[in-house]
């Protein structure tokens, strides 16, 4: 009879796991930590807004329902919700590239389909060192790319930077969202062993609102973009994960867990 010690089957038992997002996301998050013996505190602190460019969304959409795009680029859940909003329409002849699970998730939920996502890396960087051989070598292409006001514009950079024809459009604003005193009390108590940092978004809020993290808990970011970005807010980094998803995020968590474990 074999036997399986706890730390196996629960390696994050007596963690306090801070998810600075609600929703799905945030749900499954939760539940994918608590399966591993956590418990999961959901803050909120980024929420999203419409534009303050509306009339430009509102004719790029209308030139996207037109066919006037070979391609359209994702690179956030909120792009898709964006979408959704405005009940775009993305012709046949219009192919959909995106970024993250995360993003390819709620392409699938809205009914769009995604034609390009990258194989390797699951980021920005990753869809451009791609986009060549998945598109053919064709150039130029017409490609839209829609991101939020504070995006730093890697993808439509990069495009451009290979000859294509780009058009840059801000879809959505993010905002801070107010986290309870209560939560922020327990981060600077140390009572939070562990905080998720998933966007430069959350890591400026967490700045803002919480300030010094306690050393003992462990702040790990999701990929290295958004490590670059924290640490740019001043929010001090201590792992980050190797992919842009769930399980990558919560692995590391049991990783560095299960190495300080006697």
């Amino acid at each position: 009879m074999s036997f399986t010690s706890p730390i196996e089957t629960r390696p994050l038992y007596g963690h306090r796991v801070l998810v600075p997002r609600g929703g799905p996301w945030g749900d499954s998050v939760a539940s994918a930590l608590r399966a591993k013996g956590a418990s999961a505190v959901i803050a909120p602190m980024v929420n999203f807004a419409p534009t303050d460019d509306a009339p430009a969304l509102e004719a790029a959409l209308k030139e996207l329902a037109a066919g006037e795009f070979d391609w359209i680029t994702l690179t956030s859940a909120t792009t898709v919700d964006v979408l959704m909003a405005h009940q775009a329409v993305i012709p046949p002849t219009t192919k959909v590239a995106c970024v993250g699970e995360t993003t390819a998730t709620a392409l699938a939920a809205a009914g769009y389909k995604a034609d390009l996502a990258p194989s390797e890396e699951n980021t920005a960087h990753g869809l451009l060192e791609e986009w060549t051989t998945a598109t053919g070598g064709v150039v130029p292409l017409r490609v839209l790319t829609l991101r939020s006001q504070i995006a730093v514009p890697v993808l439509t950079e990069g495009l451009i930077r290979i000859g294509h024809s780009v058009k840059s459009v801000v879809a959505y604003r993010s905002v801070g969202v107010d986290v309870a005193e209560g939560v922020i009390n327990d981060v600077r108590a140390g009572k939070i062993t562990d905080i998720l940092v998933t966007s430069g978004s959350v890591a400026e809020q967490i700045s803002i609102q919480i300030g010094d993290i306690p050393t003992k808990t462990l702040v790990s970011a999701i990929g290295p973009r958004t490590a670059k970005d924290a640490e740019a807010f001043g929010l001090r980094v201590d792992a980050v994960a190797e992919e842009i998803n769930i399980e990558s995020m919560v692995d590391l968590l049991v990783e560095r867990a299960l190495s300080v474990k006697p």
